[in-house]
């Protein structure tokens, strides 16, 4: 795929009590169908002991594509080319709004205001195609990015660098190159919320099973789970879907390819 989402959260393995696992997720396309979709609706889950960067980069190995996360360094690790999560760059600028004194307006606000004109944008732009996107974004999100660079670099020489405005500013300068990626390919998104979204099944249910006993049972999870939102994604019902592939699995001569979500109309 030529762009890949990437997200990670904590999962409680019993047997991996010495560690602190994760669930790292995986997903390309959108969240349902949509026409002329160029990129396959996939979410994939893994189970790894650990947060390190070494695992995102064994399991995209080679991949060189658009990988698009949050500011983990971990996946600095990986051979894709990084691109940034504007819905991240803005929640530190809302950290630092509700840091404010109340009633008070101030350097946060005026940060707000501005990511919100770029997300205007996307939401004008968003049945564009991918080359019509990239022309927009180069016309009038580009101006918009440079004229917040350089109010970054001007807040940030009279900022506390520890406070929540400053912690909200270094972000965004930290990311930066990460977080214009997105202007250049209109294919890419502004943020990375198609992962959180993909993630959130996950993370409500891990609220009522609470821990996998042993990764074996982690790593059942992270099948199933791949299964049933890659299901879900492609606008099929899971239930329907899981027991027409075990229906279809068994046949002779059955191809792994025409069971696959997408290949399967609903």
């Amino acid at each position: 795929q030529h762009v890949i989402q990437a997200d990670e959260t904590t999962v409680n393995v019993v047997s991996d009590d010495k560690t602190k696992s994760y669930m790292w997720l995986y997903c390309t396309g959108t969240d349902t169908p949509v026409a002329n979709n160029p990129f396959k609706n996939i979410v994939l889950y893994e189970y790894q002991p650990g947060r390190s960067g070494c695992y995102p980069a064994n399991f995209l190995l080679n991949y060189t594509g658009y990988l698009q996360v949050d500011g983990y360094q971990g996946y600095d690790q990986t051979k894709a080319k990084l691109a940034g999560c504007w819905a991240h760059a803005r929640r530190k600028f809302d950290e630092a709004e509700k840091a404010q004194p109340k009633g008070k307006t101030g350097k946060a606000n005026w940060a707000l205001n501005h990511i919100q004109k770029l997300y205007r944008i996307e939401t004008r732009i968003k049945d564009k195609t991918a080359p019509e996107k990239q022309a927009i974004r180069k016309k009038e999100s580009e101006p918009l990015l440079n004229q917040y660079k350089a109010w970054l670099e001007k807040s940030l020489l009279n900022t506390l660098p520890k406070s929540k405005l400053g912690e909200a500013l270094n972000y965004s300068l930290n990311q930066w190159d990460k977080l214009v990626q997105y202007v250049e390919d209109g294919h890419l998104s502004i943020d990375n919320n198609r992962a959180e979204r993909a993630i959130k099944p996950f993370v409500i249910g891990r609220k009522n099973w609470l821990f996998s006993q042993t990764a074996n049972g982690a790593n059942a999870s992270a099948m199933l789970y791949s299964i049933v939102e890659t299901a879900k994604a492609n606008g099929l019902i899971p239930y329907d879907y899981i027991s027409y592939y075990l229906t279809q699995i068994c046949k002779p001569g059955c191809q792994i390819d025409d069971l696959l979500p997408w290949n399967i109309k609903s």
